[in-house]
């Protein structure tokens, strides 16, 4: 990520050439040419690292159930009982049934997001595709379990019945509307965040690589490496947050579907 800004920035005759989106764009791991459905991509490695990150951490490391547990199987059982808390508070013990897919969803976000700092990573998370799909799979889910647990009785979400009369009907529009825009603002919110921090990062650096060309003994560097470790210090908090905004989200929504008239 930052290394490659300033390689481009000194390649380019220290000039400031430094494209922040470049770093998002999606690429074929094998050759060249059209990407399809099936074409492993840079977010294919990095999705399959994240997956194979998940399995060393939540089954390898917990795998002899130790008393005393080590490094990794601490981290696990602290990740397992901050999402199973998460899920009981907003949904109450009926979501803890949908816990797996919730927990899956937080971890997938979490170590893809964590991974992207890594220099010459890829920010799978920044993808509308796959941010979309993961808060297209939350809506359609929520609305079906809405609907399987409460039959007709989940439209009351739409229905404000502490407003007054006349005002029921224009809430009732506003909330439908509301309802079916979740899952564009569930994904971009996660990709928009995502992408903005690391095109930041990329900027400094490639203003590190101008001012090391045209100041004494490199002395340039100072200060925008200084900015480049604070923005990678609030990324690191960036990431973290995202995947529980995005997952506390879908708490929400499934506490929606399965009480829908609180």
């Amino acid at each position: 990520m930052a290394e490659n800004a300033v390689e481009e920035a000194v390649a380019g005759g220290a000039k400031l050439n430094v494209y922040p989106m470049k770093q998002f764009e999606v690429t074929p791991l094998f050759g060249e040419g059209p990407i399809h459905w099936y074409t492993p991509t840079n977010v294919t490695l990095w999705l399959g690292i994240a997956i194979v990150a998940i399995v060393l951490l939540m089954v390898l490391t917990t795998r002899k159930r130790a008393v005393v547990p080590g490094r990794g199987q601490s981290i696990a059982e602290v990740l397992y009982s901050f999402v199973r808390s998460m899920v009981v508070d907003i949904t109450g013990e009926a979501g803890l049934k949908y816990f797996p897919y919730i927990m899956t969803l937080f971890l997938l976000i979490l170590f893809t997001n964590v991974l992207s700092i890594l220099p010459y990573s890829y920010t799978v998370m920044s993808q509308i595709a796959v941010t979309g799909a993961l808060a297209l799979a939350v809506f359609i889910s929520v609305t079906v379990i809405g609907f399987v647990k409460n039959g007709p009785g989940f439209l009351k979400i739409f229905w404000i019945s502490e407003a007054p009369m006349a005002l029921r009907p224009v809430l009732a529009i506003v909330e439908l509307i509301s309802y079916f825009v979740r899952p564009v603002s569930h994904s971009i919110r996660l990709a928009g965040n995502m992408m903005a921090g690391h095109a930041v990062i990329k900027v400094f650096a490639g203003f590190a690589a101008v001012l090391a060309a045209y100041t004494p003994l490199g002395l340039g560097l100072l200060a925008p490496i200084g900015g480049i470790m604070a923005v990678i210090g609030l990324e690191m908090l960036v990431v973290v947050i995202q995947a529980y905004v995005f997952t506390i989200l879908t708490c929400v929504y499934l506490n929606d579907a399965l009480h829908p008239g609180h």
